[in-house]
């Protein structure tokens, strides 16, 4: 790590992105209190990183988990009700509820060795909520999971953040992140290269390709009022508007200046994209 700044807003989904080795996993450890900065400081919820009054206040979900394989879900979250001082009455009320918004109701009373990656995944999404937590770490929180057990994982996501809680959220399924993040930030060798605002990525930049014949000189200069224009052949350019509100104005120009628009395609940069973009494609995930 070298330089990290970045900044958490209370109450949204954070994305925290970056090809292997970028420092994500070492960056959350520092937050939690787990690993210890050469220089620097961090504060979580107000308060210096590590803090015990604060971390009682964080659930976590790491990317490599090891529960006891011989307990079943309900004496897991039991155990670590327990252990972030959750009283019995309240745990007896908030296991069962925590099973079922895991999906796990029919599993009740299995033994955790007899669990998939995916259902065990599940479970440990329940034991970081199990404590109502103010701040929840969740690294790769859908590794594993079919597409209906990541629907399920983004919903109780967004739940979290509807009743006020923080989430620090750090995945490889760039699709799942933008679907589902307030704001991501991309990091590089331990720096942050780049932010996105998520809702303002929605309106942002689009991308259009457009075919029409009659594309004079005069009418391609005259494009870059709205955006950069890229020629890629007589009949064929692509167009970077600035925002999705141009486009009916961007078409009725080409129209009005002679062309013979056939086709008219906007598309957003996915956040895959935008990921290539910065980090160059030759980096993995």
């Amino acid at each position: 790590m070298r330089d990290l700044s970045l900044e958490v807003r209370r109450g949204e989904i954070f994305g925290f992105l970056g090809p292997n080795g970028a420092g994500k996993s070492t960056s959350i450890k520092m937050l939690l209190g787990l690993a210890r900065p050469t220089s620097g400081e961090a504060f979580v919820l107000g308060v210096p990183a590590g803090d015990v009054e604060v971390r009682r206040k964080i659930g976590f979900l790491p990317e490599d988990f090891r529960f006891y394989e011989w307990l079943t879900p309900v004496e897991l979250l039991h155990l670590h009700g327990r252990l972030c001082g959750v009283p019995s009455d309240t745990l007896r009320k908030c296991v069962p509820a925590l099973i079922d918004l895991v999906g796990l109701s029919a599993h009740r009373d299995k033994r955790l060795e007899n669990f998939s990656k995916g259902m065990l995944q599940r479970i440990g999404l329940a034991q970081a909520l199990i404590h109502e937590p103010d701040l929840i770490f969740l690294d790769e929180p859908t590794s594993g999971l079919d597409p209906m057990g990541r629907r399920t994982v983004r919903d109780i996501i967004r739940a979290q953040r509807d009743r006020g809680a923080t989430v620090f959220l750090n995945s490889h399924l760039l699709s799942e992140i933008e679907i589902t993040c307030d704001q991501v930030v991309f990091i590089r060798e331990g720096e942050v290269v780049t932010s996105r605002d998520m809702r303002a990525h929605q309106e942002g930049e689009v991308h259009v390709d457009v075919r029409a014949r009659n594309l004079t000189p005069e009418c391609l200069a005259s494009l870059a009022k709205w955006g950069t224009p890229a020629v890629l052949d007589q009949e064929r350019l692509t167009i970077v508007a600035r925002s999705r509100g141009d486009l009916p104005d961007v078409l009725r120009h080409l129209v009005a200046a002679g062309a013979d628009v056939y086709q008219f395609t906007p598309h957003r940069m996915s956040l895959e994209e935008l990921f290539l973009s910065v980090m160059g494609e030759d980096r993995g995930l």
